[in-house]
């Protein structure tokens, strides 16, 4: 089956940033960009996240709109996109927020993970064994069995970095919020890496715009810019 179409969703400081290093979430995103990416969740197959990001935000992950899910639903799809995480330990709460919340879900982890998180998500989602390390081909293989034909992640970082470095990112929704953050020990967007091509290969931005007082870049990893 077809790999699915892998979208990557991120919104960042002026100085990439996802973050800042308080206990509290940092909102980046105003109003209507959180509203263009419940429109991209309603537009897309799954949602992807990582452990980090779920342990740290708690998020429900859902699309909000009822409106969306209602379109959803006379297309045919379920009412919310499936909803991924990984986790290669396992150590995954079962009372997340993530698991009582929309749709299917399904968790992948690593043969070391697997029988621990069989546990704990009894009932609440699929798990599925990468082997012996997480391997993100053989996950979105996976998804392509499963019929995801769009999948967006979400992060975070760690996630962000191992899709684009290994080069299976073909499109980039790169929110830029007016904000500095200037913590060393904040998150940021993407970790050093060996990224395809190296610091000299230039994407294809295929938009920019503003929404308020953000402004979203739309890059395409895969295609190389022609200037």
């Amino acid at each position: 089956m077809p790999r699915p179409y892998v979208l990557l969703s991120v919104a960042t400081s002026v100085d990439g940033y996802i973050d800042d290093a308080s206990p509290d979430r940092l909102l980046l995103s105003n109003s209507e960009d959180f509203d263009r990416v419940d429109q991209v969740r309603a537009e897309s197959d799954a949602i992807l996240i990582g452990a980090g990001t779920l342990r740290a935000d708690n998020p429900r992950l859902l699309v909000n709109s009822d409106q969306r899910r209602s379109d959803r639903v006379a297309r045919g799809l379920p009412e919310y996109p499936l909803k991924v995480t990984i986790s290669g330990s396992g150590d995954l709460d079962p009372e997340a927020k993530f698991w009582h919340h929309g749709g299917a879900k399904v968790a992948y982890t690593t043969d070391a993970g697997e029988e621990k998180l069989r546990a704990r998500l009894d009932g609440l989602a699929g798990v599925v064994s990468l082997g012996v390390d997480v391997d993100f081909d053989a996950l979105l293989d996976d998804l392509g069995e499963r019929g995801v034909k769009k999948l967006m992640v979400e992060g975070g970082g760690s996630i962000h970095t191992a899709f684009l470095s290994q080069g299976l990112v073909d499109e980039i929704h790169l929110a830029v919020a007016p904000l500095i953050v200037g913590d060393a020990a904040a998150p940021r967007f993407l970790s050093p890496a060996t990224y395809p091509g190296g610091s000299t290969r230039r994407m294809t931005l295929a938009e920019a715009r503003t929404i308020g007082d953000v402004v979203l870049l739309r890059y395409l990893p895969k295609q190389e810019s022609a200037q």
